[in-house]
Order: structure tokens, then sequence, then C-alpha cells
């Protein structure tokens, strides 16, 4: 899919194409690869809770260069995950991904709990 805001073609993963670790794209997969690449979740997670970022803002809070923001931006846009209208902001789909990550965040508390971190 491309990104239709920008002229550039996003090599984002996404379903269905060979991603890292996948040669079948699988979606679980590809929804792997996209969300492990740097900085991608510290976005997913600054925009949470309706949170609209210019780019300076949001390259302040998720600590990021401009190159690295911007590619990731690109590449969460092309997989409509994110949204850019009067800044960036998580797009339907964005927010269902927060719901979704709830569960693995508490998963992740009790692990450490359970190991003592």
């Amino acid at each position: 899919m491309r990104d239709r805001d920008d002229a550039t073609e996003i090599e984002a993963p996404l379903p269905g194409r060979a991603v890292r670790g996948s040669a079948t794209g699988k979606p679980i997969m590809a929804a792997l690869d996209l969300l492990g690449r740097r900085g991608a979740l510290r976005i997913v997670w600054e925009l949470r809770e309706s949170r609209v970022l210019t780019f300076r803002a949001l390259q302040a809070a998720a600590e990021l260069p401009p190159g690295t923001l911007n590619t990731r931006l690109a590449e969460l846009r092309a997989a409509d995950i994110v949204a850019a209208d009067g800044g960036y902001r998580l797009s339907p789909r964005g927010l269902d991904l927060i719901s979704a990550l709830w569960p693995l965040m508490r998963w992740s508390e009790d692990w450490a709990d359970k190991l003592g971190s």
C-alpha cells in the first residue's frame, strides 16, 4: 500500500508481503516487524489517548532523529495506524492497536513481577 499523501513509495511491512522473519507475510509477522522498528511503538505510545502532536513535539517526545521519525511516520501512515490531519494522531486502526496492546502490557508487568524485576 502506498502512503497516499507522500510522493515516495513507502516499503512498510504489510500483511501479504515478505517481512523480516517471514517469507509469507502473515499478518502477525507484518505487525511485529512494523512495531519492532526503531521508535515505532514509541510513536504509537506518544499518540495514545487521542493526542495530536506536531512533528517537532512528536520528535521531542519520542526522542528520535528527524530522519528516523519521518521514515517511521511514513510507514505507520502507509499501514493506516497514524494519520496526519492538523498534526499526527492515531487513526481508528491505531486506536484499536492501543486497545490490543493493553493485555500485553498487563502480561509484561506480571512477568516482570514474577521475575523479581
